[in-house]
């Protein structure tokens, strides 16, 4: 499964939507240097309430640009980093929000400068999604066939190998060994 990088963001603020950059520094085993979220335990505000001391496993935050059309078509206006997303990945045949959200955990995204993520789950969508657009919170949430919840708002990792990434960038998925375990969220 292959693809591109869209564009990048941090924001060293905890601020719903980050700055789209010309490209982010991701740190092995921290995040996006110079993001609120980087560090080795987590940094998200509501994670710190319940534990401080937890590991980060939302170090970079990853949606595909699918995800942004597939909201538009339910009207609401969506600019890539608005979803506080550090990466966003170009539309790609077999690689849009659907396959994302997909993947298997522990998952590899490889980019082009040699930088590593692994996925760790899904990003759980907040109630913050509905003060930034009305009516997006529920747009972000969906059924399967099966009645379980589908949390539409991307993928988070961490980084297993540091290195510089930036818009046009190739990124390939590499999947881990058998058998698959489903992300969850985290």
């Amino acid at each position: 499964m292959h693809t591109q990088v869209f564009a990048v963001h941090r924001d060293s603020e905890h601020r719903f939507s980050k700055t789209t950059v010309p490209f982010i520094e991701l740190l092995k085993g921290l995040g996006v240097q110079g993001d609120a979220h980087a560090d080795t335990t987590v940094q998200h505000r509501s994670r710190v309430k319940a534990n401080p001391d937890q590991p980060n496993l939302r170090q970079v935050h990853v949606i595909s640009a699918s995800l942004l059309a597939h909201v538009a078509e339910q009207g609401f206006s969506v600019q890539p980093g608005q979803l506080g997303e550090n990466i966003t990945l170009s539309d790609a045949p077999g690689l849009d929000w659907r396959a994302m959200i997909s993947l298997p955990l522990h998952t590899e995204l490889h980019f082009a400068s040699g930088a590593v993520v692994q996925l760790t789950g899904l990003r759980n969508p907040c109630v913050q999604i509905d003060q930034f657009e009305k009516g997006l919170f529920a747009a972000m949430l969906d059924k399967d066939a099966q009645g379980q919840l589908v949390r539409k708002t991307g993928v988070m990792g961490v980084v297993l190998r540091g290195g510089a990434v930036q818009a046009g960038d190739a990124v390939h998925a590499v999947l881990p060994a058998e058998p698959h375990q489903a992300l969850e969220r985290v």
